[in-house]
């Protein structure tokens, strides 16, 4: 089994479940379907724009506006502490001040996520996406994009392989943590796989806490070869 015959089953496995899938070489700077204008840009912008018009009809344009930069500019001066803050967006929404339809000022909470009917959302998966920052140049097996935001990240490894485990993998994303920490910013789980085990995590989680998949209930482990 090569490593690629992992990556190919898991996407099969999102299209199955109603995911986009696309390339990254599809969707890459320059080309015809491009999401981004450079490879440094983590956030698919149309597709995050348009989910914030979609689920915030009442809300005015320049107020999406607003929602959107504090969003794509983090903050904080830590890794941990811009995804804390994104997480608080994410789950609570983004207070804004807009202009009330009696014309006066008031705030309101705009969404970035449909939590109650997930098919209003836009799901999407990203295979070999290209990610630059700074002199270096990573790119991330798997990606999970939720209305536009780099929320869940695979890295692959090859079963057949003696000398390659799960733990190279979570090795892998602890380099890309370190060269390309902007783009996990928005990571809410990091899994690693090669095909018959696979554990889940978050960017602050140890060896420890990367903990077995479980099932689709989450109240017992998910039998090899799927955990």
């Amino acid at each position: 089994m090569y490593e690629s015959a992992v990556e190919d089953a898991a996407l099969a496995w999102f299209e199955a479940l109603g995911y986009s899938v696309y390339s990254g070489l599809e969707i890459a700077p320059g080309e015809l379907a491009a999401e981004r204008a450079a490879y440094g840009e983590t956030i698919l912008a149309r597709r995050f724009r348009e989910s914030l018009a979609r689920l915030n009809p009442e809300i005015p344009a320049e107020a999406l506006d607003d929602a959107y930069r504090k969003v794509a500019v983090p903050q904080a001066p830590s890794l941990l502490a811009n995804n804390r803050a994104f997480h608080r967006m994410l789950v609570d929404g983004i207070p804004v001040e807009c202009r009330r339809p009696d014309g006066s000022i008031g705030t309101q909470l705009v969404r970035l996520v449909d939590f109650h009917s997930p098919d209003a959302n836009d799901w999407l998966v990203v295979n070999q996406f290209t990610i630059t920052e700074g002199q270096h140049n990573r790119r991330p097996d798997i990606i999970v994009f939720l209305n536009g935001l780099p929320l869940a990240v695979f890295e692959l490894k090859n079963a057949a392989d003696q000398n390659a485990t799960i733990w190279d993998a979570f090795n892998q994303l602890q380099t890309y943590k370190q060269q390309i920490p902007s783009f996990f910013t928005y990571n809410a789980l990091l899994v690693i796989s090669d095909g018959l085990e696979a554990r889940v995590g978050t960017i602050s989680s140890d060896k420890e806490r990367f903990m077995p998949w479980r099932t689709i209930e989450g109240e017992t482990v998910a039998p090899l070869p799927l955990n």
